[in-house]
């Protein structure tokens, strides 16, 4: 799989997953939702900087 089709496919799936977190689990906490967005990002960045980026 070529980098920019891996990423794009990991941005999207990161999306998927924020969203789907922020309806599922944290529709009405705030804070809460910020944290775990937050890691969320920090996790598929560690994910992009393991396997996509060299």
């Amino acid at each position: 799989m070529s980098r920019p089709v891996a990423t794009a496919l990991l941005a999207v799936v990161m999306v998927a997953t924020i969203v789907a977190v922020d309806i599922v689990v944290f529709r009405h906490h705030f804070w809460p939702r910020l944290a775990a967005n937050v890691g969320i990002v920090l996790i598929f960045g560690a994910l992009y900087y393991r396997f996509v980026h060299h």
